[in-house]
Order: C-alpha cells, then structure tokens, then sequence
C-alpha cells in the first residue's frame, strides 16, 4: 500500500506520572507511560527509527484510522529482524500484516487501576510475556504504553511502604495490647477494692434487717402490754412518724440490698470484661460471658431496646475470654448504635410517631452440626451465638466494605472494630463470624465456635 498519502508519524509523548509519593492506593494513572499512535498501514521498517530515538520506548500502539487495534511491543519486532527474510518482510509489509503474525495475549487495563493489583494482573502472565509491556486505557478512551519495568519498580516501592507501614502497626498495636493489659491489670484491682465493701454492705444487711424486725417486735410487745405507755414515747413516736417508719423500713433495707446486688453483678462483669487471657484456652460459659456484655451494656440502652434472650443448653466451651468479651461487646455496640440512629431518625421527622416498632436486640445460643466435608467423617459441632436487631440493616455499600475489611488482602489504614472480632474469632478460636442484612429488617452477626 502507497504511504504518500498517509499523515506522518507522530513522536512518542513521555508522560510524566504524578509528582507525589507513591501510597498503597496509587494507580497506574500516576506512572510514566508513552503515547505513541501508529497508523496500521505503516511498515516496521518507518517504526524502527523511532525506537532508534527513544531506547525506553516499549513498544507502538496500532491504531486502524484512528481506532484502537492493537499493541506490537519493541521486542517483538526485533524477533522479525532475526527471523529468515524477516528484514525484508519488516521493510516492506505494512505493520498490520506483522501484527497478524506476532499478535499475542495483550494486558490492557484503565489507568485508575491500583499498581498492586496491575502487578498481580501481571505476574498471572505466562513467563514469555512477563516483560511485555502494558496497554493503559485513560478516561479520554486513548491508550498509553507502560514499561513493565516502570511497573516492577513501582510496585516494589509499594510493598516497602507496606512493609514499613505493617512494622508501624504491629509496634502500635504492641503498645495498645500492653496499654489495655496495664488498664485490665488496674481496673480489676480497683472492682476488687469495691467488691471487698459491697461484701460488708451485702453481709451486713441481712443481720441489720434481722435485727430492725426483731426491734420492731419488741415495741409491738411493749405497746400490747402497755397500751397506754406514757407521754414521752407518745410524743417520739409523733415525732419520728413510728408508723410510717415501720413500714418503709423493710422497703428501704429491700432496696439496699436490691443496689449492693446490682452494684456487686456489675463490679464483677467489669472483672470478666478485663480478664487477661492465658497463653492457652479455657472452658467458659458464654451464657455468663453474655449477661456480663449486657450488663455493661445497660447504660446505653436507656430502656429504649430490649433484650431478649433464648438460650440453648450449652457445654462449657473453650476460648480466650477477654478477647471473646471484646466481640461481644463490639457486636452488640453496633446492634444499638444501628437502634439508636433509628431512634434519632424517627424523632427527627415529623408525622412519624406512629407505627414505631420496638427496637429489640435477639441472643440466641445453640449447638448445631455442619455436614462434614471429606467423606467418611463424622460431622463438626458448632456452638452459635446469633446477635440480631430489628433495625434499619446496613447498606450494600458498606455490607462491601465490612467484607473487605475482613480480607488479609484489604490494606486499610485503621483496622474497625468488626475486622479485629473477625480476627478474634477465625485466627485466634478457629471459627467463623457471619453476618446478614436486610434493608428495614434489621442485621444479623453469627459467631460459630468449634466444639472440639
């Protein structure tokens, strides 16, 4: 085909790439990359002298009047000039027929692509096409030449930075691990210090109700034997309102005891909260490990949602118990965060204090069995714990994020609350952590630990 009538070849444009420091979440976008458009019905032999001006030039992107056909990389060209006849075929032949003959398996992505994962894209090449270079698609639908070297290079300082980054984290999360132990180490030693006179107080009230009602015997003994009594105690008993006392005596010692037993449950489910854990796991009842969360838990609830407990009959099971409590307590927290914003909704708009739904919060506990999966084996025993609320459930969009959070892959600045309990549950007791969600149903969280 005559070239006389053709446009002439454009020269190779070297994007810069961005000025900033490359992060975890770069994309090719910010990468030096070559714009190099070449009309198909040019020969190889009119390519070749611009890979003689640009050494770094990966290769030429084919374009068919203007529209993208394809991609013939440096290396491939220099196998046509090896091949028998091949500089004739390279001067002469038009670069359509060449791609015709050493097209291969091009990796084309868009420029908003992470580098990370354009390496893994890369590396799940065949070895023969590990340095074949890269198509770009830009948001302006052109494409652009990325060395894979650029790439390599890239990525490599990417995964320093990630390296750097874990270091950091392990050595912060070394520190908040020792941190939390010192508090754990205090606050027990201060709920032992309450528990000691909550102990006196406790003890003590039953003598002190003993004793009032056997007092108060002993005036009604009098008063039948010495119906008239004299003036004096007639006017004390006026005076300190006698029978009233004597009946909101009993009410008041009740109620004393009623808060000693309260401020005692509480004391100790602080206890069980800040247990430190044992190097290796110990048989618990997680029915007490749940009524200490919730105890907690109640100053929150504000009498708004309610509890609902069905629990199955349950063995002891063995787990680390401080950190079991720690999820507990970061499920339920957003079960009634998940109420409480629905509670404030309502509240903010208007006509909307009809057909409001009582929030409740569901904790079931069972023993199933899961079929096993290697034949001939006997099935696995699983204790459920299954934490539902009736709110408004979590969205698409951050139902994904909560998955990728639970990722090894996910490199996120700041692990959530769901990530660690994750962690906790699967890495740690050798379970798993589910979750369900429905719009205006409500969620549900469902911690499966093994039986063994």
């Amino acid at each position: 085909m005559s070239q006389e009538f053709c446009s002439p070849i454009s020269a190779p444009v070297l994007s810069v790439g961005s000025d900033r420091d490359l992060g975890l979440e770069s994309s090719l976008q910010e990468l030096p990359m070559y714009t190099f458009d070449v009309e198909v019905n040019f020969t190889g032999a009119e390519v070749a002298k611009y890979f003689d001006q640009y050494p770094s030039l990966p290769g030429v992107i084919l374009v068919e009047q203007g529209k993208f056909r394809g991609m013939i990389s440096r290396r491939r060209l220099v196998e046509f000039l090896i091949r028998p006849y091949g500089e004739d075929l390279f001067a002469k032949e038009s670069l359509d027929v060449l791609y015709s003959y050493a097209r291969t398996a091009i990796l084309q992505l868009p420029e908003t692509t992470p580098i990370l994962t354009a390496m893994q894209h890369t590396l799940k090449r065949s070895p023969e096409f590990l340095a074949e270079p890269i198509v770009v698609q830009t948001a302006e639908n052109t494409y652009k030449l990325l060395d894979s070297h650029e790439l390599n290079i890239a990525a490599w300082q990417i995964r320093g930075i990630e390296t750097q980054v874990r270091y950091e984290r392990s050595q912060a999360q070394m520190i908040q691990n020792d941190k939390m132990a010192s508090l754990g180490r205090l606050v027990d030693g201060v709920a032992h210090e309450i528990l000691d006179p909550v102990g006196f107080i406790w003890g003590n009230l039953t003598h002190i109700s003993n004793y009032s009602q056997d007092l108060l015997k002993l005036i009604a003994a009098y008063e039948k034997n010495l119906p008239q009594g004299c003036e004096v105690i007639n006017i004390l008993k006026e005076e300190i309102e006698f029978d009233y006392l004597a009946q909101d005596l009993s009410k008041a010692l009740t109620s004393a005891r009623s808060g000693a037993e309260r401020l005692k449950k509480l004391v100790t489910s602080l206890q069980n909260f800040c247990h430190i854990d044992a190097i290796y796991p110990k048989p618990v009842d997680l029915h007490t490990c749940i009524d200490s969360i919730v105890i907690l838990m109640k100053s929150r609830l504000k009498g708004e949602i309610k509890i609902i407990k069905n629990y199955g009959k349950l063995p002891p099971v063995p787990c680390f118990i401080g950190q079991l409590n720690q999820v507990l307590m970061n499920i339920l927290s957003q079960a009634v965060d998940s109420l409480l914003d629905e509670a404030v909704r309502h509240q903010l708009q208007p006509n909307c204090s009809k057909n409001i739904k009582q929030a409740e919060i569901i904790i079931t506990t069972d023993v199933i069995s899961q079929a096993a999966k290697i034949p001939d084996t006997p099935d696995s025993r699983w204790v459920s714990i299954c934490i539902a609320d009736n709110g408004i459930g979590i969205s698409d969009e951050l139902q994904k994020q909560i998955i990728e959070s639970f990722s090894i892959e996910k490199r996120a600045d700041k692990e959530t609350s769901l990530a660690v309990s994750y962690r906790i549950i699967t890495a740690r007791h050798g379970g798993n952590l589910n979750f369900r969600s429905q719009p205006e149903i409500g969620t549900e969280f469902e911690i499966l630990l093994p039986l063994l």
